[in-house]
């Protein structure tokens, strides 16, 4: 095929020059004008020197040759956009145009081919459209057209571009089969068509380019076998072939690839071993096969491969032992090999010769001990070997590790005490110990400096004596020493801990009582201290913690009666506190309000509802008819009030009456919080339904979202409306009022009649995060992120069920004057809002827009979209994606072609690049997570939060590689 066509471009050529002869010999200052006129330069820099009182020579990114000829354009990362202009390509004598990294867009002008002069054309990082262009251009050596919005096939024609060297058409959206006219390229050295939506089989034909250094094909839909023909390939120094659905084996023949220093492979369908040649690639620097179906050993061969620094070999089906020459590895600093089957024992000297930083070898069957060499380079800072079945001790040379910031040890069968250093390491911000056999003390004598440790568990081991004082760490937010042998009190200190939401002390043998200062922790959610000895009453001081939602003193000591004051603290959940001496009334408000009978068994308690299962309270009988008066009493008012009501709302315009001409009925107002209840009447809320207030609407008005204020006082509300109130469950009212976190909305009422309704909450002083995103440094926005981050893993793992759901969209996330974000709950019942909104909506999870219905995993797709744009400034709504399909597979490509200047917000480059490089690739990484397509890929919210909360750590990362680790 290619001797066919020799001819063709020849003429073709010729025909072509006398043309050039023709058009290009006008005047190139007036070709530079016109080029000037067509382009904008916002920042009146890059062309602001393009003018009469200077030789074109000197203007700004120009360059000419001896005889005064433009010989080259270099305008690239001026921030310039337009149309690029035919002018560029009529100069007769040009080399080299690089207009890369702007923000050009349209169309590739179609006269590309008239510059038979030019060698280099550097058109990457803008937003062009359209199909590649057609042509010959003889000298043409580089040609770069990547991260654009390209499409179309990749023509048949570029074949005839033989003199290339450099081709790089990744990030585009390009589709169907690479051409096999690619192999007329006879001099080509780097081939990069990765991100794309290529299919078909990789050209056996890539074979023949002998000068390939550099093969990058990953991100696309290739399918098919790896051609043995490309371990014809000697020159070849970076293979990557990631993200497609290639299946079969590795070609043993790419042991022939002597020169190859990167071999990626990772996220396809290959099976079999690994073949035995390629651990004789000795200049190979990185090997990455994870994420495939691989499988038999890995041999002793490996020690051929001096030069490696990273191994990730997870994810896959590998059986037997870690070969013992890994470590001997001069180099090697990163070593993956999680969620496997290996067995035998971790080798004995892994460490003493390597260079680790990074050691992951959880959940596989290994046994044996943990070695003493493993932070020997002094660099280890992640040491990941949780679900094995190692035991003996912690090695004491660990302790003395002090670059490490990640240890998870859990559900192993180590022994022995905590080495006395261990507690001494400053930088760990993550230890997880749980689940082993260790044993000895934690307190007394043992000093703890972890300034920087966040999450503690030492849960399910044999821990004994006092609990420490302090653990050396003001910023500690989960600390879960349950199931050991523990005694004494707990420590005043412990109300140091600002930062704490969550401390589970249970099944420990711990005494006294409560200290009050435990109440200082105001952002604590989750206290546990069932199953101790603990004895006292219960703290009235507890009741004023603002955001503790579960409660467990089960099966203790406690005595006296249950704090009335207990029943009214809003955000309180959960309660269990049976099997204690508590006796008295049980409260019949809040958390105590249909409290299961399980909960306060044990005790000598009466009252509460029929779920408590409780004997009545003596004087029961006159307790009972002093409530039948008062209910009369108060029935009596409420009929009065609502017939007020009634006629003042039939007075008023059509504004307040009932929609869809439906009868007016009986209003209710159900108030949750105990504040809102001395300021809001059920007028404040029917006047408050004005257009002034309104804040937003729905689709054909309703579904309105109102501002109110008391009549009372200065005390401002909001109403949503609701419809179809009477299909909602009454236990929704009753979940919706219990529900207390910082970054949720506080609902305080809700006023409904047999129709229609409207649920009531806090006003929080604030703008959508669509408005103020832009304008927050990086800092900022990953508070955001943070912060809804922890209101999903609220509602989807703490709350009572699963009817609440929230709105999800930078519209309705409100972030007050603090950084904090508010999301706003969504009803079950018909919430009044188009159908056809919901589902077009750009913030929909795919599977939603086919069950119109949203659930847990489609909130963490739509989190992954507010992760993206907090990113990258670009919203799933805007054009500029052209034909891609999705603000995803676009993401998706920035974050595997590691450009990250070029996706990066422009507002937050500067300092977000060179301060927080390796926090924007890990958030990114999560960003795609929340986004896959299949909803069991996708995280939980709780490991969500862990993960943001550990990206702001130091990692390593190379440049191109797969950081992937289990979190």
């Amino acid at each position: 095929m290619a001797k066919n066509g020799a001819g063709e471009p020849e003429v073709l050529l010729a025909f072509m020059f006398l043309l050039l002869c023709s058009c290009c010999t006008g005047d190139e200052h007036d070709l530079l004008l016109s080029i000037k006129n067509s382009m904008n330069d916002p920042l009146n820099q890059s062309l602001s020197n393009w003018n009469l009182s200077l030789s074109y020579c000197e203007w700004k990114g120009i360059a000419c040759d001896n005889s005064s000829h433009v010989a080259k354009i270099e305008l690239s990362g001026n921030n310039l956009s337009g149309k690029i202009p035919e002018s560029f390509f009529r100069f007769p004598y040009i080399e080299t145009i690089d207009l890369s990294d702007n923000q050009l867009s349209g169309g590739i002008p179609s006269n590309i081919s008239s510059c038979l002069s030019l060698r280099h054309l550097n058109l990457s990082n803008n937003n062009f459209t359209g199909p590649l262009p057609r042509g010959s251009i003889p000298q043409l050596q580089a040609l770069d057209l990547s991260n654009n919005m390209l499409s179309g096939q990749i023509p048949d024609e570029i074949g005839f571009l033989s003199g290339l060297e450099f081709l790089d058409l990744g990030g585009n959206d390009l589709v169907g089969k690479i051409p096999k006219s690619i192999s007329n390229m006879t001099g080509l050295q780097i081939l990069t068509l990765a991100s794309n939506q290529l299919i078909g089989e990789i050209p056996r034909e890539l074979g023949l380019l002998k000068s390939l250094t550099w093969i990058y094909l990953g991100y696309n839909n290739l399918s098919g076998g790896i051609p043995t023909e490309i371990g014809e390939l000697t020159s070849l120094n970076h293979l990557d072939l990631v993200s497609n659905n290639l299946t079969g084996e590795i070609p043993p023949s790419f042991g022939n690839l002597t020169s190859l220093q990167y071999l990626f492979l990772y996220l396809n369908k290959l099976t079999g071993p690994v073949p035995r040649s390629i651990f004789g690639l000795q200049n190979l620097v990185s090997l990455d096969l994870s994420d495939n179906f691989l499988s038999g050993e890995i041999p002793e061969l490996i020690i051929q491969l001096q030069n490696l620094e990273v191994l990730h070999l997870f994810s896959n089906n590998f059986t037997g032992k870690i070969p013992n020459s890994v470590a001997s590895l001069p180099l090697l600093q990163v070593l993956q090999l999680w969620s496997n089957d290996f067995s035998g024992e971790i080798p004995k000297n892994l460490g003493r010769e390597n260079n680790l930083t990074v050691l992951d070898l959880s959940t596989n069957t290994l046994v044996g001990k943990i070695p003493d060499t493993l932070c020997n380079s002094g660099c280890l800072y992640k040491l990941i070997l949780f679900s094995n079945s190692l035991t003996g001790e912690i090695p004491n040379s660990l302790s003395r590790c002090s670059s490490l910031r990640r240890i998870r040890l859990q559900n192993n069968r180590l022994s022995g005490e905590l080495p006395h250093g261990f507690s001494k390491l400053s930088l760990v911000y993550f230890l997880d110990l749980s689940n082993n056999h260790l044993s000895g003390t934690i307190g007394g004598t043992r000093g703890w400096e972890m300034p920087e440790l966040q999450m503690l568990n030492f849960a399910r081991n044999r821990f004994s004596g006092a609990l420490p004082a302090s653990f050396g760490s003001g910023v500690i937010e989960n600390l879960d020493l349950s199931a050991n042998g523990l005694s004494g009190e707990i420590p005043a200190s412990f109300g140091d801990f600002s930062e704490l939401m969550e401390l589970k002390l249970s099944e420990n043998k711990l005494s006294g009582e409560i200290p009050d200062e435990l109440s200082l922790c105001e952002k604590l959610v989750s206290l546990n201290l069932s199953h101790n000895q603990l004895s006292g009453r219960i703290p009235t001081s507890l009741t004023q913690m603002p955001v503790l939602g579960q409660l467990d003193l089960s099966v203790n000591q406690f005595s006296g009666e249950i704090p009335k004051s207990l029943g009214e603290v809003e955000s309180l959940i959960q309660v269990n506190i049976s099997h204690n001496h508590f006796h008295g009334n049980l409260p019949s408000t809040g958390a105590f309000l249909a409290i299961n009978s399980s909960a306060v068994a044990g005790n000598r308690l009466c009252g509460g509802d029929s779920t408590a299962g409780l004997p009545p309270c003596k004087g029961g009988k006159l307790q009972v008819w002093l409530l039948i008066v008062m209910c009369l009493l108060v029935a009596l008012a409420a009929f009065v009030v609502s017939s007020l009501i009634l006629v003042f709302v039939r007075k008023r315009n059509d504004n307040f009456e009932m929609r869809d001409n439906e009868v007016d009925g009986v209003w209710e107002l159900e108030l949750f919080d105990s504040k809102a209840s001395k300021e809001i009447r059920i007028i404040d809320v029917v006047t408050s339904m004005r257009d002034e207030n309104v804040i937003s609407r729905g689709i054909a008005s309703r579904g309105v979202l109102y501002k109110g204020k008391s009549g009372v006082s200065e005390f401002e509300f909001v109403m949503k409306e609701v419809s179809g109130i009477d299909s909602v469950p009454t236990e929704f009212w009753t979940e919706l009022g219990k529900l207390k976190h910082p970054n949720i909305e506080k609902v305080i009422g809700v006023m409904r009649s047999k129709k229609c309704g409207f649920w009531v909450s806090e006003f929080v002083e604030g703008q959508s995060v669509s408005e103020v995103f832009r304008g927050m440094s990086w800092d900022r926005r990953r508070k955001v992120a943070l912060g809804i981050a922890k209101a999903l893993r609220y509602l989807h793992c703490k709350s009572m069920g699963s009817s609440v759901g929230c709105e999800l969209s930078p519209e309705k996330i409100i972030v007050d004057g603090k950084d904090e974000p508010r999301l706003r709950l969504r009803s079950p019942g018909r919430i009044c809002t188009d159908a056809k909104t919901f589902v077009s909506s750009p913030y929909v999870a795919p599977e939603t827009r086919e069950a119109k219905d949203t659930t847990e995993k489609s909130d963490i797709y739509v989190f992954g979209l507010i992760l993206i744009e907090l990113l990258t400034g670009k919203t799933p709504a805007d054009t500029e994606f052209g034909l891609q399909e999705s603000i995803v597979e676009w993401a998706r490509y920035c974050y595997s072609d590691c450009h990250l200047d070029t996706w990066v917000d422009p507002t937050v480059k500067g300092t977000a690049l060179s301060n927080h490089q390796n926090e924007i690739v890990e958030t990114m990484s999560l960003a795609l997570h929340c986004t896959a397509d299949d909803p069991m890929a996708r995280p939980c919210a709780s490991d969500v939060v862990k993960t943001l909360e550990s990206v702001i750590r130091p990692t390593y990362c190379v440049f191109g590689l797969n950081c992937s680790s289990t979190i």
